[in-house]
């Protein structure tokens, strides 16, 4: 077997342990950037399909924050395709792929208005607010 990893696999296992799927920093940006807005949300969207990072009830949104590379951002540079075990990653992330289709899906059939900002549009302060605007539609 070919072995293309820098690292050892004990190293990577630690490295990949430390991959969080709460709290991220692009959520704590889209969730600071919502609050200075006077959005009020909850947090982990239980009893949602997809449990929404967070969920805004008085319209009825849930708003996912997905990374690029995990939830495979179309046309984005942040979702190339790890050169390492293909055979591990190409099914792995085209899973969580179809997970996310179908729980958009579930969501707006439950009638709400389901959202993804994605971590690419997380960089600026200013890219948060302008997607913020156009899923509340609230003034610049």
């Amino acid at each position: 077997r070919v072995r293309m990893d820098t690292l050892s696999l004990a190293d990577r296992s630690k490295r990949m342990a430390l991959v969080r799927c709460r709290d991220t920093k692009p959520e704590l940006r889209v969730r600071r950037a919502a609050h200075a807005r006077g959005l009020r949300y909850r947090l982990g969207g239980a009893g949602l399909p997809g449990h929404p990072d967070l969920v805004f009830p008085r319209w009825k949104v849930a708003l996912f924050v997905h990374g690029c590379f995990w939830h495979r951002h179309e046309g984005c540079p942040l979702a190339r395709w790890p050169k390492s075990r293909p055979e591990f990653w190409l099914p792995k992330l085209e899973e969580n792929r179809r997970r996310d289709i179908t729980s958009l899906a579930h969501l707006r059939v439950a009638g709400w208005r389901a959202e993804v900002i994605w971590e690419c549009e997380t960089r600026t302060l200013e890219a948060i607010e302008v997607r913020l605007a156009s899923i509340f539609g609230v003034a610049e």
